[in-house]
């Protein structure tokens, strides 16, 4: 073999075993987002309060825009107390969803320890912030979202 072969080979060998370790590690937190994002929709689906649990951070907000009576637009906000309780009762009589639910689940970033998650349902989108905590957790400290039909984001 050549000395430039060599080279070549040694470049991607070396190549290898820098991002191996690397893209097992970004496979790894795919898959761990992956099923944050499936514990958050699922826990609805199928009334789960200790699911929906480990997915949120303890500080999480979840957000949209809405609208008042009289018209005027504001933030409505929701913690992380709420969504526990909707992961319990917003589909106890199982009709809230379809027979088999749309979740549609698209990583948008991932850089380090933060992820972006964009999550399909049949009724509403949420584009969700992940962070991985000091233990390799990772749970949603932020949700945005809106229904399809933007027409349902006021106050009945």
């Amino acid at each position: 073999m050549t000395s430039t072969k060599q080279k070549i080979l040694g470049a991607m060998l070396a190549g290898y075993f820098i991002a191996g370790p690397a893209a097992a590690d970004m496979n790894a937190d795919k898959d761990a987002i992956t099923a944050v994002a499936l514990h958050y929709i699922e826990s609805q689906h199928t009334p789960d309060k200790n699911r929906m649990g480990k997915a949120l951070h303890p500080d999480m907000k979840k957000r949209t825009y809405w609208h008042k009576k009289d018209g005027s637009e504001y933030v409505m906000e929701t913690s992380r107390d709420t969504m526990l309780w909707v992961a319990e009762n917003y589909n106890k009589d199982g009709k809230a969803f379809p027979e088999h639910p749309r979740k549609d689940i698209n990583i948008l970033a991932l850089d380090g320890r933060i992820a972006s998650v964009k999550l399909t349902a049949d009724d509403w989108i949420d584009y969700m912030h992940l962070m991985k905590s000091d233990d390799g957790t990772w749970q949603i400290i932020n949700v945005l979202w809106q229904f399809h039909d933007h027409a349902q984001h006021v106050d009945r």
